[in-house]
């Protein structure tokens, strides 16, 4: 729970949906990005104080202005209301709309929604305290996290992985799931050009069968990879998933697309050695918050997901900065306005850390003036 802090009332919700073009598409095993779109939210109380906050976007790139809109439209039943803390806040919002998600069948949209608006409650909360938003979390110190690049596309990897541990990077995920040879291929490429120490992990994003996730781990065996994420679709029955994490040395990591209740099962499980929840899709920092501490305290690493914008990539620095544990914070290592506008240079990596941020809050809010060029739809309560 939060410290005492003075109620919210809330004055207004604004959205702000954006596209950014990229220079070279990213490909992952479901689809490719061919621009980055990304959704904004911004909640002013009654005394003028904001906070931001930031809705999972990132596919169908279409989808962006469909839950800026509905972010406006759920925003509408809570202009006026009061809250006592971002928890409250939280819950309740998600209890309204209960009825409205049967009716819809629109799980994601609405709960990356409540997520993005959650993440500004915070924000704001944090910045009404004078504190940066861990320290409202956590009293536990820290003034550095571990990262790792993210992203890596299967075309030549070994090069961009290269140029990044140049640039200060020591741990490195590829994106695999384009066939047995090149993911095997392109995983020995990594580890011969950026040897020993450096940590190799993969993303598979739910490709395989059992047999084929079976027999990908033992030839990568020797690799010792750090983790080995979404093998499996996330619906796969809990027996293949056993015998997966059984079979494999390498650990297995998830919770990209979990949602509530799946990471209290995921986390008792001897299944998943890693925790990736995305502060964007569910729970924002009020669920996320929980699942942290729930898996630190399981002994297991909780590695947030993260692949969007600026408020996004803070909001995990700040989950994992409070929570501490083993765990690396995912960095999106491609250019993207989206980041940039907002983080600027506050997170320099060095020896594969980055700064957590002193300032209030989230310690950093987007650039309007330069994503203007990229907005594609705004409104406001």
């Amino acid at each position: 729970m939060t410290p005492a802090m003075k109620p919210i009332q809330i004055a207004s919700i604004e959205a702000f949906s954006f596209r950014v073009p990229v220079a070279s598409p990213i490909k992952v095993a479901f689809g490719t990005f061919r621009d980055r779109p990304f959704v904004l939210v911004r909640i002013t109380d009654s005394e003028g104080a904001q906070g931001w906050g930031e809705v999972w976007a990132n596919w169908p790139a279409v989808g962006a202005e469909h839950r800026a809109r509905l972010a406006v439209d759920i925003g509408e039943r809570l202009v006026g209301k009061t809250f006592e803390t971002p928890e409250e806040f939280f819950n309740k919002l998600s209890a309204s709309l209960e009825v409205l998600v049967l009716q819809t069948l629109e799980v994601g949209p609405i709960a990356q929604v409540v997520a993005g608006l959650d993440i500004a409650m915070w924000d704001l909360a944090a910045r009404r305290a004078g504190q940066p938003l861990h320290r409202l979390l956590s009293p536990r110190e820290a003034t550095r996290v571990p990262v790792y690049a993210t992203g890596i596309n299967p075309d030549e990897p070994e090069r961009f992985a290269a140029a990044r541990q140049a640039e200060g990077h020591r741990a490195f995920k590829l994106k695999t799931g384009f066939g047995h040879e090149l993911d095997v291929r392109n995983l020995r490429a990594m580890r011969e050009v950026l040897g020993p120490e450096a940590v190799i992990t993969c993303d598979s994003n739910q490709t395989h069968t059992l047999a084929q996730a079976i027999d990908f781990c033992r030839a990568v065996e020797p690799l010792k990879l750090g983790w080995f994420e979404e093998p499996l679709r996330v619906d796969a029955p809990a027996s293949d998933w056993r015998e997966l994490a059984r079979a494999s040395t390498t650990p297995l990591a998830g919770g990209e697309n979990f949602h509530g209740a799946q990471f209290d099962a995921a986390i008792a499980s001897d299944v998943l050695d890693v925790i990736q929840p995305d502060v964007t899709k569910w729970g924002g920092i009020t669920g996320n918050w929980s699942v942290a501490r729930a898996t630190v305290a399981a002994g297991k690493r909780y590695c947030p997901h993260y692949f969007g914008g600026g408020i996004s990539l803070l909001s995990s620095l700040h989950l994992i900065a409070a929570a501490g544990g083993a765990g690396l914070l995912e960095f999106d290592c491609h250019p993207n306005v989206g980041r940039e506008a907002v983080v600027g240079e506050l997170l320099p990596v060095t020896e594969g850390t980055v700064p957590v941020p002193s300032g209030a809050g989230l310690g950093a809010q987007p650039d309007l003036a330069r994503l203007a060029a990229f907005r594609t739809w705004e409104g406001r309560t």
